[in-house]
């Protein structure tokens, strides 16, 4: 899937997609260990989803960080 010679976008989308997939998990894992705060859990719903995004984006910027080889 990621064939070929990685550019520093590729690189960037990495760094943004694994620190958003760091974020979403710390924000579901603070939330199931304190399981008597779920009033809390509405104010995360803006959080997850822009984590949510920004790991498309980041996925997205590896995709096309690729560059192809030349036969």
């Amino acid at each position: 899937m990621f064939e070929g010679e990685k550019t520093y976008v590729f690189w960037i989308g990495l760094i943004i997609l694994g620190l958003a997939s760091v974020g979403l998990f710390g924000i579901i894992w603070f939330d199931l260990i304190r399981p008597f705060y779920f009033i809390h859990l509405e104010h995360h719903v803006p959080l997850i989803v822009g984590a949510i995004v920004f790991i498309f984006i980041g996925f997205y910027m590896m995709k096309s960080g690729v560059a192809k080889r030349k036969k």
